[in-house]
């Protein structure tokens, strides 16, 4: 792990082994978990899982998300999970699924003190409709999924830079480079001022390469051609 990098990450993921090994390593400055990676982790009982997490990791900043498309029940669900812990964020996405905006949502929640994560945010509108809601409120974070943004083609890094600019005027705001891909995001993500990124396990795994001399690396790869070739016995 190299000790020049200054953003703070947040290991994503929702697999106990995997958190707690994640809360072992000092540079983990936060975790966030999502229905979909709870459920592809097989948790069946949310609460129950939550707050077993929360016996442990409870020294740092955590994010669980609310799971409803009513808003009302995001609301009443947004409070119980805020009441879990003072280290708890609420994720609350930008919309619900009938593309209504979670504006009123937010205000409410961040009046009432809660800490929220807007999340699953792709505009630079969405920014802007999100950071005057928060704006003078608690502590909170907002998801732009980069890694998505990515997906289609277009370059995160401008959109971000943009985000980066737009929150500054909500000091009780950070920006989360969400869903990277590979880690060179973690560099692009702290060259144009992000706040946090965040990032699976597997991904993390893979800090132990930064900076690593590429003909090493070149050599090691070759190895693992020449080795696997063996051991599968191929001839011709």
């Amino acid at each position: 792990m190299s000790t020049d990098i200054k953003i703070k990450i947040f290991a994503d993921g929702a697999d106990k082994a995997g958190m707690l090994e994640m809360h072992q390593k000092p540079y983990i400055k936060g975790f966030t978990t999502n229905p979909t990676l709870m459920s592809k982790a097989g948790i069946k009982n949310y609460r129950e899982f939550a707050l077993d997490i929360l016996k442990v990791i409870s020294d740092r900043p955590i994010s669980f998300e609310v799971f409803s498309d009513d808003f009302s029940e995001m609301e009443r669900q947004a409070l119980e999970i805020s009441s879990w812990g003072d280290n708890v964020f609420v994720k609350i996405p930008i919309t619900n699924t009938r593309q209504i905006s979670s504006e009123d949502l937010i205000s409410r929640l961040v009046r009432t003190g809660v800490k929220v994560n807007v999340t699953a945010m792709m505009t630079l509108e969405q920014v802007q409709q999100v950071a005057t809601v928060v704006k003078g409120g608690p502590p909170c974070y907002v998801s732009i999924f980069a890694g998505r943004i990515a997906d289609t083609g277009r370059d995160p890094v401008p959109i971000m830079a943009t985000a980066v600019e737009l929150l500054k005027q909500c000091p009780n705001a950070e920006l989360i480079w969400a869903s990277p891909r590979e880690l060179l995001n973690i560099f692009q993500a702290e060259q144009i001022g992000c706040h946090v990124i965040t990032a699976t396990n597997d991904i993390l795994k893979k800090l132990s390469l930064v900076g690593k001399d590429l003909t090493e690396f070149s050599l090691e790869t070759v190895k693992m051609f020449y080795d696997d070739a063996k051991k599968a016995g191929y001839q011709l």
